[in-house]
C-alpha cells in the first residue's frame, strides 16, 4: 500500500495551500473564471441550451423529490453517514483494499493525477491492448486519462451518448450530468456526420436517428474491447463492492465484456456497508436525472472465474482530497456524491456554462471543490477566482441531498483567499483598501456618525442614480452598470436626536 496518505502507517494528510505537484490534471483551467465568464455571456445559444436543460431537469427532480414524505430525513441520512465516512476514512479505505483483494483484484493508490495516469497506462500496456472502452467517470476526466493514453498510442473510447459527443466534437464537457448540455440536436448531427465511422450521410436531428447512430457505432467497438476502465459512484468498504448508476446500458456492457476492468475511484466515494448504499441510491437519482432508480445499477465483488472480467484492478485516486480532508470545513465538500442538483439551479451556472470555471467540476461545488484539491494561492491562479463564481443566493445548499453547506464554504474560501492574497501582495487592492477604510470608520462611534451626516450632503451629487459628475476608476465600473441609491436627506441618528432629544 502507498504512504500518500493521512493513514496509519506513516501516511500524512495534506494542508490548505499551493499544490506540491503538477499533476492535477483537469481541476483548473487557463483563465480565470471572470475573463472566461465574459466570453460565454456573449453566447446566446449557449445561454438558450442552458436556460432549457436546467429548466427541465429541475422540474424533474421537484416532481420526484416531493414523492417523497421522508425525503428530509434521507438528506440528513445521507448527510451524517458522509460525516461518519470522512472521520473513519483511513480504516474505511483499508477494509476497502482488504475485500478487494480478498476476492481477486488488485489495488493501486495515487497520489496525484499523473501518477494514476501511470498506473492506468501500465496497466493496459500489459494486456498488449491499443484501445479501451470507458464508462462515464468524473475521475478519469479530473486526471485527463484519455490525453494520456492518447500520448501512450491508446484510443479511449467514450461509451456514454453525451461523453461520446463532447470526444467527437474535440470538446470538453461542461456539466456533471450531462456533458454535452451545451450542444443542440442540430450540431449535434453535425458533430456525428463529420467525425463518426460510416454514418448514414442522411443523418436527421431527430433524438431517436442520432441515438440510433451513436449505438450501430459503440456495439462494434464493445463487441472487440478487451480492457475497460470506469468509475464507481460507491465501494463498499464492507464487501469491496464497485458500484456504477447510468442511464443507456453502455456502463453494462464496459463492466461484463471485456477481459479487463480498470476502475479509478476517488478515495472519498467510500461509503462503511451495503445498508448506507440504500440510502445513497434513493438520494442520487432523484437529485440527478430526476428518476425514482436509475435504469442501470451494477455492482460487482473482485473476480468472479468464467463470468466477466477476469482481470480487476481499483486504482483509489487522491489528488488533492487529502488536502480538503485536513480542513474542518472543507472536508464536507468530498460528501459530494456528484449529482449536479446544484448545478441545475444556480444562476450563475445556468448563464455561464461549464467551461467558465476552467475545472472539469463546474457550477457551485466545483467553485469549492477545485481550489480545495489544488490549493488557494492568494494570486492569480484561475481556481483563486472560482470562489467568487456565486450570488450566494442559498439554492444549492437548498437542494443537496448530502446537506453541503456550499454559501458558507464559499464566503470561508473567499477569506482565505483574501488573507493570502494580503500574504503574497504589499499593496492592498483597491477593494482591500475600500474594505480596511470602511471597518476604521466602523470602528468607532463618532467616525460612525459623522460618515452618515456626509452621505446626507452627498445626495446632492446623485441624479437619477447616476453621480452628477463622473467618478474615477475604479468606481466607474461600479456605477456604469448599477444606479446609486441617494442616501436618506436625514441620517437614523439626526432622526432619534430630534425626535427623542438626547444623544444617539
Amino acid at each position: 500500500m502507498s504512504t500518500f496518505l493521512g493513514m496509519p502507517g506513516g501516511r500524512t494528510a495534506g494542508t490548505r495551500g499551493p499544490a506540491a505537484d503538477p499533476g492535477v490534471g483537469h481541476l483548473t483551467g487557463d483563465r480565470s473564471f471572470p475573463a472566461a465568464a465574459h466570453d460565454a455571456l456573449a453566447n446566446t445559444q449557449l445561454r438558450r441550451n442552458l436556460a432549457h436543460a436546467t429548466s427541465t431537469i429541475r422540474a424533474k427532480r421537484a416532481s420526484v423529490v416531493a414523492e417523497v414524505p421522508d425525503w428530509e430525513a434521507l438528506r440528513d441520512a445521507g448527510s451524517a453517514i458522509k460525516a461518519d465516512t470522512m472521520a473513519r476514512l483511513p480504516e474505511l479505505l483499508e477494509q476497502l483494499e482488504a475485500n478487494v483483494i480478498a476476492r481477486g483484484g488488485t489495488v493501486h493508490w495515487a497520489r496525484d493525477a499523473a501518477e494514476a495516469n501511470r498506473i492506468v497506462t501500465d496497466l493496459v500496456r500489459a494486456t498488449g491492448a491499443d484501445e479501451v472502452v470507458k464508462v462515464k467517470s468524473m475521475a478519469t476526466q479530473e486526471i485527463g486519462l484519455n490525453e494520456a493514453l492518447e500520448a501512450a498510442g491508446i484510443t479511449a473510447h467514450e461509451t456514454d451518448l453525451a461523453e461520446l459527443i463532447v470526444q467527437l466534437g474535440h470538446d470538453k464537457p461542461s456539466h456533471i450530468l450531462v456533458p454535452a448540455i451545451h450542444r443542440g440536436r442540430a450540431e449535434i448531427r453535425e458533430i456525428f456526420a463529420r467525425e463518426m465511422p460510416g454514418v448514414d450521410p442522411l443523418l436527421t436531428d431527430e433524438p431517436a436517428v442520432l441515438a440510433a447512430a451513436a449505438r450501430t457505432h459503440l456495439r462494434e467497438v464493445f463487441l472487440r474491447a478487451k480492457v475497460a476502465v470506469s468509475g464507481a459512484n460507491f465501494g463498499v468498504a464492507e464487501t469491496g463492492t464497485l458500484t456504477v448508476v447510468e442511464s443507456e446500458g453502455n456502463g453494462r456492457m464496459c463492466l461484463t465484456l471485456p477481459d479487463t476492468l480498470i476502475t479509478v475511484m476517488g478515495i472519498e466515494k467510500v461509503v462503511p456497508t451495503w445498508r448506507d448504499l440504500e440510502v445513497f441510491l434513493q438520494l442520487l437519482p432523484r437529485s440527478s436525472t430526476g428518476e425514482r432508480m436509475n435504469p442501470y445499477t451494477s455492482t460487482w465483488t473482485g473476480v468472479v472465474p468464467g463470468d466477466g472480467p477476469q482481470d480487476f484492478h481499483l486504482v483509489l485516486l487522491d489528488n488533492g482530497r487529502t488536502r480538503a480532508l485536513a480542513d474542518e470545513l472543507g472536508r464536507t465538500a468530498l460528501h459530494c456524491i456528484r449529482c449536479s442538483a446544484c448545478l441545475n439551479v444556480c444562476p450563475v451556472y445556468e448563464r455561464t456554462g461549464g467551461h467558465a470555471y476552467g475545472s472539469v467540476y463546474p457550477g457551485p461545488i466545483g467553485a469549492i471543490l477545485s481550489p480545495l484539491l489544488t490549493g488557494l494561492t492568494g494570486g492569480d491562479d484561475p481556481n483563486d477566482s472560482l470562489p467568487y463564481a456565486s450570488s450566494l443566493c442559498g439554492a444549492c445548499y437548498d437542494v443537496c441531498p448530502v446537506k453541503i453547506n456550499i454559501p458558507d464554504m464559499l464566503v470561508q474560501l473567499r477569506a482565505e483567499h483574501t488573507e493570502a492574497h494580503a500574504d503574497t501582495h504589499r499593496l492592498p487592492s483597491p477593494e482591500a483598501a475600500a474594505m480596511k477604510a470602511a471597518a476604521w470608520v466602523m470602528a468607532d462611534e463618532g467616525r460612525f456618525a459623522k460618515a452618515g451626516r456626509a452621505a446626507a450632503v452627498a445626495r446632492h451629487g446623485i441624479r437619477r442614480g447616476k453621480p452628477r459628475i463622473p467618478l474615477p476608476p475604479p468606481l466607474n465600473g461600479w456605477t456604469a452598470s448599477r444606479d446609486a441609491p441617494a442616501p436618506a436627506a436625514e441620517s437614523f441618528r439626526d432622526w432619534w436626536t430630534r425626535t427623542r432629544g438626547g444623544s444617539s
